[in-house]
């Protein structure tokens, strides 16, 4: 009996070739399909890993019977592909944002429900070895924290790189996500009400500062520079501890009665591969065998494009940008 975890990929671009990468690095897992609307590159991906290149979703499927499908494409084609994903029965992992905006994600949140799939959301700054860290030394931690989250972003180097200008504004769900998301999982409870301090500007894209506070007690500051210059970098404060990961990847830690930040070490998981996509490899391939995946759902995922909405004051308008 062939016990071999089948792995079949939509997209040959960057984002895919590293979760193969990750997922070819599994005892007991083979990569057997790639499609891409690039049929060159799926070729070169294929050859790379033994794979077979196809010409559609459901030829992979009906061909491989893979158990997991990675959903790798650009934003645009995303909604797309995902429903396309949610018809056969494998576990979906797909990139960030599934959808350009939140009416997409919910849209695609209640197909997903329809089509009873099982979908996860790489959302891989949670599965960072210095995130992983932070969650475990705040595990028995009951105090309220204190959650900063600094993020910047440049609609003008999204253009430059080759961003469709719907991707562009849309770039606070296509980008700023990561960022948001630290918020929502990190923060314990529903959240009871986002203060928007300093709003977005559409026309002139500046500061953006909000509260958000939990039902739990917990508090997070969300700070965004747009066009300018800052780190991506996110702390967390109890009474007993502060956690900063500055940049995401690593973690220094300061302890009640200490002076200084002690550098905690970087899992070379994280430096051997992009970092959270071997972790992430390794819970779907447990959720194959019916292990507990702890990973975002696409559920997780909607409610942080939800607070993303909020803070940015888009929930009302979201549809605006629907392709």
């Amino acid at each position: 009996m062939n016990d071999t975890i089948k792995i079949a990929i939509v997209g040959a671009g960057y984002m895919a070739q590293e979760h193969a990468k990750a997922f070819a690095a599994l005892p007991g897992v083979a990569i057997v399909g790639v499609h891409s609307r690039t049929p060159a590159r799926a070729d070169d991906l294929a050859r790379r890993y033994g794979a077979r290149r196809f010409d559609s979703i459901v030829e992979m499927y009906e061909a491989t019977k893979a158990d997991v499908v990675i959903g790798a494409v650009p934003e645009l084609s995303m909604p797309d592909v995902a429903r396309q994903c949610f018809s056969h029965p494998w576990i979906c992992l797909l990139e960030k944002p599934v959808g350009l905006n939140l009416a997409e994600a919910e849209a695609l949140l209640q197909s997903s429900r329809e089509q009873n799939a099982t979908v996860y959301v790489a959302l891989n700054r949670r599965s960072h070895s210095s995130t992983r860290q932070v969650l475990q030394e705040l595990g028995d931690d009951p105090s309220p924290r204190i959650i900063n989250v600094l993020d910047q972003q440049d609609m003008k180097v999204a253009r430059d790189i080759g961003q469709p200008e719907p991707v562009v504004l849309n770039w606070m769900y296509a980008n700023s996500i990561h960022l948001v998301d630290y918020l929502t999982f990190l923060g314990r409870g529903e959240i009871r009400k986002v203060d928007v301090v300093k709003p977005w500007t559409p026309n002139q894209p500046g500061l953006v500062v909000a509260g958000i506070h939990f039902a739990s007690g917990d508090f997070g500051l969300y700070q965004a520079v747009w066009d300018g210059p800052g780190p991506w970098a996110v702390t967390v404060t109890t009474a007993k501890s502060r956690h900063e990961m500055r940049p995401l990847e690593k973690l220094t830690v300061q302890r009640r009665g200490e002076r200084r930040f002690a550098e905690v070490p970087t899992d070379t998981v994280d430096t051997d591969f992009k970092p959270g996509l071997h972790f992430q490899a390794q819970r779907i391939v447990a959720g194959v065998h019916g292990e507990p995946v702890c990973l975002p759902t696409l559920e997780d995922a909607t409610r942080s494009m939800r607070l993303v909405a909020r803070i940015y004051g888009l929930d009302a308008i979201s549809e605006q940008h629907v392709l």
